[in-house]
């Protein structure tokens, strides 16, 4: 089973993973862990990781702890565009207590800047 709710946090976060078998207590530190680790990940024209760029658009957790992330980019002819799946794959992979990684492009809703978060709009001084 798998479920997804928004992250009350950011306004624009992805849907976490929530409500499955697993105690809460890790659910909480997965959702943690894996935010964490999509921050390592960053677009190379763009200096801002992509969970603060808003290109992570949900993430599920399932009871066999199999991760399932929906993700775009900032625009369908990006250059990278064959790599990052790869890139988030290998940087959520490692995350102790990840079985495994499925991640999916969809360019359903289109990226556009009102998915950054604060962090990324200072960061790229888009205010």
């Amino acid at each position: 089973m798998t479920d997804s709710v928004a992250d009350d946090l950011k306004p624009n976060a992805p849907a976490m993973g929530k409500g499955t078998a697993l105690p809460p207590e890790e659910i909480d530190r997965l959702t943690d862990d894996i935010v964490a680790a999509l921050k390592t990940v960053y677009d190379p024209e763009i200096p801002s990781d992509i969970y603060e760029l808003g290109l992570i658009y949900r993430v599920d957790i399932a009871d066999d702890r199999q991760i399932t992330i929906d993700m775009t980019l900032t625009a369908p002819g990006c250059p990278v565009a064959g790599e990052m799946p790869g890139w988030v794959e290998n940087a959520v992979s490692v995350v102790p207590g990840v079985a495994g990684v499925t991640v999916n492009m969809t360019f359903d809703p289109p990226w556009d800047q009102s998915r950054m978060s604060d962090e990324a709009r200072v960061a790229l001084d888009m205010w």
